[in-house]
């Protein structure tokens, strides 16, 4: 932790965590309004790269307006009513989280040809995997894209569209077909809900629809889906528990999802 002065205000920085560093920009913002990818970079010690990433997730949710050499804060009317960002989101079950998307990235090999999801989750599974891995990685959501694009070894595909500043996803006829045409060894797949009789499921049906998309081109189907999804049931369904081979979700699991994993022969690896 460091303690840094920047546009005249002392501020505590902690530069490896995004959630205290996105703070930390805002802080920045607040103060003088306006800062530079340069000014950032220096008083958070991380690459201009990596202040970019963040300034484009701000934007997205409405909470900066970029510049040509940074970011100018939107205040008042400019400034959109809080959103859920699933970059900047810390609400729930984040250690539980970091610990599946880990685990997950553990099963991606040299040479892969992934499907990586939107969502918190697979967010940790994208920064988790080796930066040196050569893999390429197929998505359609703007976290997914940043944790991941840039690497040396890593090829990205990703599919664009209309961003839903909510989700993260671009969305789009043109993406959800690439989507399709792709064809992955693995598939990585975040869920709002997962049910032994009402299937998987998420929240919004142009999501559902990448999701099958993704299922249908890959060779493995895995499930990242932290314990609290068990038993729920969210309004879009995209697949039923039996098109998955793993699961990859935390301790908190019950018996009963122990044991209907086990009987649908499903993988199941507690991170």
């Amino acid at each position: 932790m460091l303690v840094l002065t920047f546009c005249g205000v002392c501020t505590k920085v902690a530069t490896r965590n995004r959630k205290g560093r996105i703070e930390q920009i805002l802080g920045a913002l607040r103060s003088g309004r306006t800062a530079s990818i340069h000014e950032l970079s220096l008083v958070l010690s991380v690459s201009e790269m990596t202040i970019r990433r963040d300034l484009m997730l701000l934007a997205a949710q409405n909470k900066v307006r970029l510049v040509r050499s940074g970011a100018v804060l939107r205040t008042g009317a400019e400034a959109s009513p809080p959103v859920y960002s699933l970059a900047s989101d810390s609400a729930s079950r984040a250690a539980e989280k970091a610990r599946i998307g880990a685990k997950a990235a553990s099963l991606v090999q040299p040479g892969d040809v992934v499907i990586i999801d939107s969502g918190s989750t697979t967010e940790w599974l994208a920064r988790s995997l080796p930066h040196e891995m050569p893999v390429t990685v197929i998505c359609f959501a703007l976290n997914i894209l940043l944790e991941v694009g840039g690497r040396k070894n890593c090829t990205v595909v990703f599919a664009g569209g209309k961003l839903k500043s909510d989700t993260l996803v671009f969305e789009s006829a043109e993406g959800l077909e690439l989507i399709r045409r792709y064809r992955a060894n693995k598939a990585f797949l975040s869920a709002g809900g997962v049910s032994d009789s009402l299937g998987v499921t998420c929240v919004e049906a142009a999501e559902a629809e990448l999701k099958k998309a993704a299922i249908q081109s890959a060779q493995s189907r895995i499930l990242v889906v932290d314990s609290s999804k068990l038993g729920r049931v969210t309004p879009s369904w995209f697949a039923a528990l039996d098109d998955f081979d793993v699961m990859v979700t935390d301790s908190g699991i019950s018996l009963e999802y122990v044991e209907i994993a086990r009987s649908r022969g499903i993988a199941l690896h507690v991170a």
